[in-house]
């Protein structure tokens, strides 16, 4: 018994580590297009990184939790051990890269790490899932680079005035937050509930005939909210209206970037929680979220550095482009259950947005850079594999542990 309970607090202690790393890891990048159009500086970047994706990992980590912790591997349930041989496999990879300077995307190495350590302990496949989180992956860089080409693209047009195109994707995204699933807010029939929800069930705006249009309804005017204040700014202040604009949204990503990544530290040890520990799983989204404030406020400033100056310079409007589809796509990751690399989100935004010309603030893309993070990519998903397999044996092998 006392062995258990050692390998349990060893799990922990190494899923408040992979928290750390991917608080200084992964959700630094979503800051870092705020931080090169000299928006935000680097330190106070990587403290709102902390607290904001903190928050966003409580509010809506537990779908990618449940994926790792139960989606792929079939027929066992994860350990103790083989928990603590995935956290140990992909944190460590990560502070490697971290170190380097090369942002090694979480979602790879975890999900291989966890495959390891699963098969190892005797499980199955799961292809179906497979199948459906790399056709997600694959889909990412070019959703993500044609989106933010195009909102580049116009967002630079001088044809197009910005007190029209900003507050208008403002608005976009406004409707949207409005109906993303948070964990603090009541749902009749879920344990989360949207901004739209709850306004809609308060002033019973379905009682008035539009049935469950008022969801919509509620979040368009919340839309049409966020486009005057939008447009009431810039018409103040075009350069501080869009500054504050670039902000705005850089917190939405990191929050959405925290909901997204907590789950990779986390995951591993929902079977854990559950059978070993009795606990709900928010207790383990709130150690999560605690473990990325504190990667973010110590390691994350020289990866902001990293992606915001050596992958593309961005000036305000780009660095918009680039925030917008990585929301929208990171929202759905979190809805759909997939685990995804916030890295490859944020650099294929970053690209994407680089790509378009005609702005003096542009040192555009580098290749080179960009070519040895899609190697490091892959090498990360297949090595963590590996080695998690092959530590979860060395970890078994050691007597009163396995």
């Amino acid at each position: 018994m006392s062995s258990v309970i050692g390998i349990v607090a060893v799990a922990l202690v190494a899923s408040l580590f992979m928290s750390f790393t991917v608080g200084a890891n992964s959700n630094s990048a979503p800051i870092a297009p705020a931080v090169g159009a000299n928006a935000l500086s680097t330190l106070r970047g990587a403290l709102l990184v902390g607290i904001v994706a903190g928050l966003g990992a409580v509010a809506q980590g537990g779908s990618i939790s449940e994926t790792i912790g139960h989606g792929l591997v079939t027929g066992v349930t994860i350990t103790p051990l083989a928990a603590t041989a995935t956290l140990l496999t992909a944190a460590t990879l990560i502070t490697i890269g971290n170190s380097r300077g090369y942002p090694i995307p979480s979602a790879f190495t975890v999900t291989g790490a966890a495959i390891g350590a699963g098969v190892a302990l005797g499980g199955g496949f799961a292809v179906v899932t497979y199948a459906k989180i790399l056709g997600f992956w694959f889909a990412i860089p070019v959703v993500e680079g044609v989106l933010a080409y195009g909102l580049a693209w116009l967002l630079l047009n001088e044809r197009v005035s910005e007190t029209l195109s900003i507050p208008l994707l403002a608005g976009g995204v406004g409707y949207a937050l409005a109906n993303i699933q948070l964990s603090f807010l009541p749902a009749p029939q879920s344990t989360q509930g949207s901004i739209a929800g709850v306004v809609t069930r308060q002033f019973d705006v379905a009682s008035t005939g539009v049935g469950e249009a008022g969801v919509v309804l509620v979040g368009g005017v919340i839309g049409l909210l966020t486009i005057a204040v939008v447009y009431w700014q810039l018409r103040r202040d075009v350069t501080t209206g869009i500054n504050r604009m670039l902000v705005a949204l850089a917190l939405v990503v990191v929050f959405t970037s925290g909901g997204s990544q907590v789950g990779l530290a986390t995951g591993p040890l929902e079977s854990v929680f559950e059978s070993s520990l009795g606990l709900p799983s928010l207790y383990l989204l709130g150690l999560g979220g605690f473990g990325i404030l504190l990667g973010g406020w110590f390691r994350s400033p020289r990866l902001i550095q990293a992606v915001a100056r050596e992958y593309a310079s961005l000036g305000p409007k780009r660095s918009i482009a680039a925030f917008i589809p990585a929301f929208l796509v990171a929202q759905a990751a979190i809805t759909l259950g997939y685990p995804i690399s916030f890295n490859k989100v944020m650099i294929s935004s970053i690209v994407g947005a680089g790509l378009v010309g005609g702005s003096s603030n542009s040192g555009g893309v580098s290749t080179a850079k960009t070519g040895y993070t899609v190697g490091a990519w892959i090498v990360s998903m297949v090595g963590g594999g590996a080695i998690s397999f092959a530590l979860y044996h060395a970890l078994a092998a050691v007597p009163g542990l396995g």
